[in-house]
Protein backbone atom coordinates (compact mmCIF):
# COMPACT_ATOMS: atom_id res chain seq x y z
CA UNK A 1 0.00 0.00 0.00
CA UNK A 2 1.60 3.41 -1.10
CA UNK A 3 2.51 6.16 1.80
CA UNK A 4 0.60 9.05 2.00
CA UNK A 5 1.55 12.21 0.20
CA UNK A 6 2.62 13.76 4.10
CA UNK A 7 5.41 15.68 5.24
CA UNK A 8 6.89 15.65 8.58
CA UNK A 9 8.73 18.51 9.38
CA UNK A 10 10.46 18.58 12.55
CA UNK A 11 11.03 22.71 13.92
CA UNK A 12 13.25 22.61 16.80
CA UNK A 13 11.50 26.00 18.04
CA UNK A 14 9.34 27.47 19.94
CA UNK A 15 6.34 28.88 18.43
CA UNK A 16 5.71 31.93 20.54
CA UNK A 17 4.90 34.82 17.73
CA UNK A 18 4.92 35.07 14.13
CA UNK A 19 7.72 35.32 13.37
CA UNK A 20 10.30 33.89 10.32
CA UNK A 21 10.12 30.42 11.16
CA UNK A 22 6.34 30.39 11.84
CA UNK A 23 5.49 32.07 8.23
CA UNK A 24 7.78 29.96 6.53
CA UNK A 25 5.89 27.09 8.13
CA UNK A 26 2.54 28.56 6.84
CA UNK A 27 3.70 28.92 3.42
CA UNK A 28 4.99 25.61 3.24
CA UNK A 29 1.79 23.98 4.55
CA UNK A 30 -0.06 25.85 1.76
CA UNK A 31 2.00 25.23 -1.10
CA UNK A 32 1.83 21.45 -0.23
CA UNK A 33 -2.14 22.14 0.01
CA UNK A 34 -2.08 23.01 -3.75
CA UNK A 35 -0.50 19.58 -4.25
CA UNK A 36 -3.02 17.65 -2.23
CA UNK A 37 -0.47 16.87 0.48
CA UNK A 38 -0.69 17.28 4.43
CA UNK A 39 1.17 18.60 6.41
CA UNK A 40 2.53 18.12 9.94
CA UNK A 41 4.35 20.59 12.25
CA UNK A 42 6.54 19.15 15.13
CA UNK A 43 6.94 21.75 17.32
CA UNK A 44 8.78 21.87 21.09
CA UNK A 45 5.74 23.26 22.08
CA UNK A 46 2.38 23.76 21.46
CA UNK A 47 1.05 27.20 19.60
CA UNK A 48 -1.40 29.43 21.59
CA UNK A 49 -3.80 31.91 19.86
CA UNK A 50 -3.06 33.95 17.32
CA UNK A 51 0.21 31.70 16.57
CA UNK A 52 -2.05 28.66 16.17
CA UNK A 53 -4.56 30.26 13.96
CA UNK A 54 -2.16 31.84 11.97
CA UNK A 55 -0.94 28.13 11.47
CA UNK A 56 -3.85 26.03 11.46
CA UNK A 57 -5.22 24.64 7.89
CA UNK A 58 -7.02 22.18 6.36
CA UNK A 59 -4.41 20.04 5.58
CA UNK A 60 -1.78 20.90 8.66
CA UNK A 61 -1.43 18.40 12.13
CA UNK A 62 0.24 20.41 14.86
CA UNK A 63 2.50 17.52 17.05
CA UNK A 64 4.48 18.70 19.90
CA UNK A 65 7.90 17.16 21.17
CA UNK A 66 10.02 18.45 23.35
CA UNK A 67 12.99 19.45 23.19
CA UNK A 68 13.80 18.05 19.63
CA UNK A 69 16.93 20.01 19.17
CA UNK A 70 18.46 17.91 22.06
CA UNK A 71 17.57 14.26 20.29
CA UNK A 72 17.00 13.05 23.64
CA UNK A 73 15.43 9.91 24.71
CA UNK A 74 11.76 11.13 25.14
CA UNK A 75 12.19 13.48 21.80
CA UNK A 76 12.98 10.30 19.77
CA UNK A 77 10.41 8.41 21.66
CA UNK A 78 7.52 10.93 20.51
CA UNK A 79 8.87 11.37 16.81
CA UNK A 80 8.42 7.76 16.86
CA UNK A 81 4.85 7.87 17.79
CA UNK A 82 4.78 10.76 15.10
CA UNK A 83 6.39 8.76 12.36
CA UNK A 84 3.69 5.86 12.78
CA UNK A 85 1.03 7.56 13.35
CA UNK A 86 1.07 9.84 10.16
CA UNK A 87 3.68 7.44 7.84
CA UNK A 88 5.30 10.17 5.92
CA UNK A 89 6.83 9.89 2.55
CA UNK A 90 9.10 12.53 3.90
CA UNK A 91 10.84 13.76 7.24
CA UNK A 92 12.29 17.26 7.06
CA UNK A 93 14.46 18.63 9.91
CA UNK A 94 15.04 22.08 11.42
CA UNK A 95 16.83 23.70 13.94
CA UNK A 96 17.76 20.26 15.59
CA UNK A 97 21.42 18.73 15.97
CA UNK A 98 22.71 17.43 12.93
CA UNK A 99 24.02 14.49 14.60
CA UNK A 100 20.81 12.82 16.10
CA UNK A 101 19.25 9.05 15.80
CA UNK A 102 16.34 10.84 13.72
CA UNK A 103 17.44 9.91 10.49
CA UNK A 104 18.15 5.99 11.03
CA UNK A 105 14.66 6.28 12.95
CA UNK A 106 13.01 7.39 9.89
CA UNK A 107 14.81 4.90 7.45
CA UNK A 108 13.91 1.98 10.07
CA UNK A 109 9.76 3.10 9.86
CA UNK A 110 9.99 3.49 5.99
CA UNK A 111 10.00 7.25 5.67
CA UNK A 112 11.04 7.26 2.08
CA UNK A 113 13.15 10.75 2.13
CA UNK A 114 14.85 12.63 4.94
CA UNK A 115 16.37 16.26 4.69
CA UNK A 116 17.95 18.42 7.04
CA UNK A 117 18.48 21.97 7.04
CA UNK A 118 21.48 23.60 7.84
CA UNK A 119 20.85 27.30 9.78
CA UNK A 120 24.05 27.15 12.13
CA UNK A 121 25.73 29.98 12.46
CA UNK A 122 29.73 29.62 13.66
CA UNK A 123 31.75 31.40 16.21
CA UNK A 124 33.77 34.47 15.75
CA UNK A 125 36.57 33.73 13.50
CA UNK A 126 35.78 29.92 12.31
CA UNK A 127 37.71 28.95 10.00
CA UNK A 128 36.10 25.83 7.50
CA UNK A 129 38.85 22.69 7.17
CA UNK A 130 38.13 19.09 6.57
CA UNK A 131 37.75 16.84 9.60
CA UNK A 132 39.54 14.03 11.26
CA UNK A 133 39.08 10.66 9.21
CA UNK A 134 37.37 8.91 11.96
CA UNK A 135 35.41 11.44 12.51
CA UNK A 136 34.08 11.72 8.61
CA UNK A 137 33.59 8.20 8.81
CA UNK A 138 31.32 8.23 11.94
CA UNK A 139 29.59 10.81 11.10
CA UNK A 140 28.81 9.52 6.85
CA UNK A 141 27.43 6.22 8.76
CA UNK A 142 25.17 7.49 11.45
CA UNK A 143 23.78 10.52 8.43
CA UNK A 144 23.63 7.70 5.70
CA UNK A 145 19.67 7.78 5.53
CA UNK A 146 19.76 11.55 5.26
CA UNK A 147 18.59 12.52 1.15
CA UNK A 148 20.02 15.79 1.22
CA UNK A 149 20.90 19.10 2.99
CA UNK A 150 19.69 22.14 2.40
CA UNK A 151 22.21 25.39 3.06
CA UNK A 152 20.30 28.31 3.53
CA UNK A 153 23.49 30.85 2.18
CA UNK A 154 26.31 29.66 0.35
CA UNK A 155 28.50 30.87 3.35
CA UNK A 156 26.51 27.70 5.51
CA UNK A 157 27.29 25.34 2.57
CA UNK A 158 30.76 26.33 2.14
CA UNK A 159 31.35 25.50 5.54
CA UNK A 160 29.64 22.61 6.24
CA UNK A 161 31.06 21.23 2.77
CA UNK A 162 34.77 22.17 3.75
CA UNK A 163 34.01 19.28 6.97
CA UNK A 164 33.60 16.02 3.82
CA UNK A 165 30.97 14.76 6.29
CA UNK A 166 28.43 13.45 3.91
CA UNK A 167 29.03 13.44 0.22
CA UNK A 168 29.08 16.85 -1.02
CA UNK A 169 26.70 16.02 -4.12
CA UNK A 170 23.68 15.71 -1.41
CA UNK A 171 23.80 19.57 -0.86
CA UNK A 172 21.50 22.54 -2.17
CA UNK A 173 21.13 26.42 -1.38
CA UNK A 174 17.91 27.29 -0.53
CA UNK A 175 17.69 31.07 0.67
CA UNK A 176 15.93 31.88 3.48
CA UNK A 177 12.97 34.23 2.71
CA UNK A 178 10.21 36.47 3.46
CA UNK A 179 6.67 37.10 3.49
CA UNK A 180 6.85 40.26 0.78
CA UNK A 181 2.37 40.86 1.33
CA UNK A 182 3.43 40.71 5.14
CA UNK A 183 5.78 43.32 4.86
CA UNK A 184 4.03 45.58 2.66
CA UNK A 185 0.80 45.23 5.29
CA UNK A 186 2.73 46.65 7.96
CA UNK A 187 3.43 49.61 6.53
CA UNK A 188 0.69 51.26 7.92
CA UNK A 189 0.91 50.50 11.38
CA UNK A 190 4.23 52.60 11.43
CA UNK A 191 2.70 55.38 13.61
CA UNK A 192 1.00 53.62 15.90
CA UNK A 193 4.48 51.63 16.57
CA UNK A 194 6.07 54.06 18.03
CA UNK A 195 3.67 55.50 19.87
CA UNK A 196 3.11 51.79 21.75
CA UNK A 197 6.82 51.94 22.39
CA UNK A 198 6.64 55.61 22.97
CA UNK A 199 9.27 56.64 19.82
CA UNK A 200 8.88 60.31 19.27
CA UNK A 201 7.26 60.58 16.26
CA UNK A 202 9.59 62.80 14.11
CA UNK A 203 12.89 61.08 15.48
CA UNK A 204 15.18 59.39 12.97
CA UNK A 205 15.09 55.95 14.05
CA UNK A 206 17.71 53.07 13.70
CA UNK A 207 16.99 49.81 14.62
CA UNK A 208 18.11 46.34 15.40
CA UNK A 209 16.17 43.27 15.73
CA UNK A 210 17.75 40.12 17.24
CA UNK A 211 18.66 37.87 19.93
CA UNK A 212 19.80 40.18 23.29
CA UNK A 213 23.30 37.87 23.38
CA UNK A 214 26.65 38.82 22.69
CA UNK A 215 27.15 37.17 19.31
CA UNK A 216 25.04 39.88 18.41
CA UNK A 217 26.97 42.59 18.53
CA UNK A 218 24.62 44.99 20.30
CA UNK A 219 27.45 46.11 22.57
CA UNK A 220 28.85 47.68 19.37
CA UNK A 221 25.11 48.97 18.70
CA UNK A 222 25.30 50.95 22.21
CA UNK A 223 28.69 52.48 21.38
CA UNK A 224 28.30 53.51 17.93
CA UNK A 225 24.76 55.29 19.41
CA UNK A 226 27.07 57.11 21.67
CA UNK A 227 28.62 58.85 18.61
CA UNK A 228 25.62 59.37 15.87
CA UNK A 229 23.70 60.83 18.73
CA UNK A 230 26.17 63.30 19.85
CA UNK A 231 26.59 64.68 16.38
CA UNK A 232 22.59 63.95 15.21
CA UNK A 233 20.07 65.14 18.32
CA UNK A 234 17.10 63.86 15.89
CA UNK A 235 18.35 60.05 16.30
CA UNK A 236 16.32 57.38 18.46
CA UNK A 237 17.75 54.17 18.96
CA UNK A 238 15.68 50.91 19.38
CA UNK A 239 16.64 47.71 20.34
CA UNK A 240 13.84 44.68 19.65
CA UNK A 241 14.15 40.96 21.01
CA UNK A 242 15.18 39.78 24.23
CA UNK A 243 17.59 37.46 26.18
CA UNK A 244 20.03 37.10 28.52
CA UNK A 245 21.94 40.23 28.26
CA UNK A 246 19.10 42.53 28.00
CA UNK A 247 19.67 43.59 31.91
CA UNK A 248 23.18 44.31 31.11
CA UNK A 249 22.66 46.45 28.10
CA UNK A 250 20.18 48.21 29.82
CA UNK A 251 22.69 49.12 32.52
CA UNK A 252 25.44 49.71 29.91
CA UNK A 253 23.09 52.26 28.30
CA UNK A 254 22.76 54.10 31.08
CA UNK A 255 26.44 54.35 32.02
CA UNK A 256 26.94 55.47 28.56
CA UNK A 257 24.18 58.61 28.87
CA UNK A 258 22.09 57.44 26.14
CA UNK A 259 18.61 55.94 28.25
CA UNK A 260 16.72 58.96 26.73
CA UNK A 261 17.57 58.12 23.30
CA UNK A 262 17.06 54.75 23.30
CA UNK A 263 14.25 51.96 22.95
CA UNK A 264 14.02 48.70 24.72
CA UNK A 265 10.60 46.84 22.95
CA UNK A 266 11.20 42.86 24.51
CA UNK A 267 10.26 41.16 22.00
CA UNK A 268 8.69 41.80 19.41
CA UNK A 269 4.98 38.92 18.35
CA UNK A 270 4.52 40.15 15.07
CA UNK A 271 7.54 42.54 13.78
CA UNK A 272 6.68 42.66 9.88
CA UNK A 273 2.75 43.61 10.62
CA UNK A 274 3.28 45.04 13.97
CA UNK A 275 5.37 47.63 11.55
CA UNK A 276 8.68 47.37 13.60
CA UNK A 277 10.36 47.76 10.29
CA UNK A 278 7.90 50.59 9.31
CA UNK A 279 8.64 52.46 12.01
CA UNK A 280 12.46 52.61 11.42
CA UNK A 281 14.53 54.50 9.26
CA UNK A 282 17.96 52.29 9.21
CA UNK A 283 18.25 48.70 10.43
CA UNK A 284 21.15 46.70 11.87
CA UNK A 285 22.31 43.77 12.02
CA UNK A 286 26.47 43.66 13.72
CA UNK A 287 26.47 40.43 14.17
CA UNK A 288 29.92 39.04 15.59
CA UNK A 289 29.89 35.54 14.89
CA UNK A 290 29.92 33.91 11.80
CA UNK A 291 25.95 34.53 11.05
CA UNK A 292 24.36 31.63 9.38
CA UNK A 293 21.75 34.25 7.12
CA UNK A 294 20.96 37.11 9.20
CA UNK A 295 16.71 37.07 8.53
CA UNK A 296 16.53 40.98 9.77
CA UNK A 297 18.24 41.97 7.21
CA UNK A 298 15.86 40.65 4.39
CA UNK A 299 12.90 41.70 6.68
CA UNK A 300 14.39 45.13 6.62
CA UNK A 301 14.93 44.76 2.82
CA UNK A 302 11.34 43.72 1.92
CA UNK A 303 9.91 47.07 3.99
CA UNK A 304 12.31 49.56 1.94
CA UNK A 305 14.59 50.16 4.58
CA UNK A 306 18.43 50.35 4.43
CA UNK A 307 20.28 48.20 6.64
CA UNK A 308 23.82 48.21 8.02
CA UNK A 309 25.48 44.85 8.57
CA UNK A 310 28.89 43.31 9.59
CA UNK A 311 31.07 41.52 7.16
CA UNK A 312 30.27 38.36 8.74
CA UNK A 313 28.87 34.47 7.51
CA UNK A 314 26.45 35.24 5.01
CA UNK A 315 25.46 38.69 5.89
CA UNK A 316 27.39 39.82 2.94
CA UNK A 317 25.16 37.75 0.59
CA UNK A 318 22.24 39.36 1.59
CA UNK A 319 23.28 42.87 1.72
CA UNK A 320 24.87 45.03 -1.34
CA UNK A 321 27.47 47.53 0.18
CA UNK A 322 26.62 50.74 -0.91
CA UNK A 323 23.32 49.38 -2.66
CA UNK A 324 20.71 48.46 -0.17
CA UNK A 325 23.19 49.41 2.85
CA UNK A 326 26.82 49.20 3.92
CA UNK A 327 28.82 46.44 5.25
CA UNK A 328 31.58 47.09 7.96
CA UNK A 329 33.69 45.16 9.98
CA UNK A 330 32.39 43.39 13.15
CA UNK A 331 33.11 45.45 16.73
CA UNK A 332 34.12 48.41 14.42
CA UNK A 333 32.07 50.83 16.08
CA UNK A 334 33.71 54.06 14.59
CA UNK A 335 33.00 52.81 11.22
CA UNK A 336 29.50 51.78 12.49
CA UNK A 337 28.34 55.09 13.48
CA UNK A 338 29.75 56.43 10.41
CA UNK A 339 27.41 54.69 7.94
CA UNK A 340 24.98 55.21 10.08
CA UNK A 341 25.47 58.91 10.28
CA UNK A 342 25.72 58.68 6.25
CA UNK A 343 22.06 57.58 6.30
CA UNK A 344 20.79 59.50 8.94
CA UNK A 345 21.80 62.57 7.12
CA UNK A 346 20.42 61.46 3.64
CA UNK A 347 17.10 60.72 3.53
CA UNK A 348 17.25 60.41 -0.93
CA UNK A 349 20.62 57.60 0.27
CA UNK A 350 17.53 55.97 2.82
CA UNK A 351 14.95 56.07 0.04
CA UNK A 352 17.19 54.77 -3.07
CA UNK A 353 18.38 51.91 -0.50
CA UNK A 354 15.45 50.67 0.35
CA UNK A 355 13.67 50.50 -3.01
CA UNK A 356 17.04 48.48 -4.46
CA UNK A 357 16.43 45.80 -1.21
CA UNK A 358 12.97 45.50 -2.02
CA UNK A 359 13.71 44.58 -5.44
CA UNK A 360 16.35 42.36 -4.41
CA UNK A 361 14.06 40.63 -1.70
CA UNK A 362 11.43 39.95 -4.41
CA UNK A 363 14.27 38.44 -7.03
CA UNK A 364 15.94 36.54 -4.44
CA UNK A 365 14.08 36.40 -0.86
CA UNK A 366 10.26 35.68 -1.80
CA UNK A 367 9.05 33.34 0.40
CA UNK A 368 6.57 31.80 -2.01
CA UNK A 369 9.08 31.08 -4.73
CA UNK A 370 12.06 29.91 -2.22
CA UNK A 371 9.59 27.34 -0.51
CA UNK A 372 8.53 26.13 -4.44
CA UNK A 373 11.69 25.71 -4.86
CA UNK A 374 11.78 23.50 -2.13
CA UNK A 375 8.85 21.62 -2.92
CA UNK A 376 10.02 21.36 -6.09
CA UNK A 377 12.90 19.43 -4.83
CA UNK A 378 10.56 16.87 -2.92
CA UNK A 379 8.78 16.27 -6.18
CA UNK A 380 11.75 15.81 -8.45
CA UNK A 381 13.22 13.43 -5.81
CA UNK A 382 10.39 11.00 -5.33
Amino acid sequence: MPRPNTVVSVLGFDPCRIGAGEMFTRELSERLADRGWRSVLCFMKEPQGTVRSFLEAPNVTIEVIEDSWQSSWPATRRLFAVLKRHQPRIMHLYFTGFLSPYPWLAKLLSVERIYFTDQNSQPEGFVPARAPLLKRLAMRAINRPITGVISVSRYVYDSFTALDLIPKERFRIIYNAVDLERAQAGAVNAAAFRRKHGIPPDAIVITQVSWLIPEKGLEDLLEASCKVAAAEPRTHFVVAGDGAQRENLEKRARDLGISSRLTFTGSVSDPLNEGLYAASDVVCQLSRWEEAFGYTNIEAMACGKPVVGTRVGGIPEIIQDGITGFLVPRRDTAAIAARILELVRDHELRRRMGDAGRDICRDRFNLRENVEQLIRMYESEG
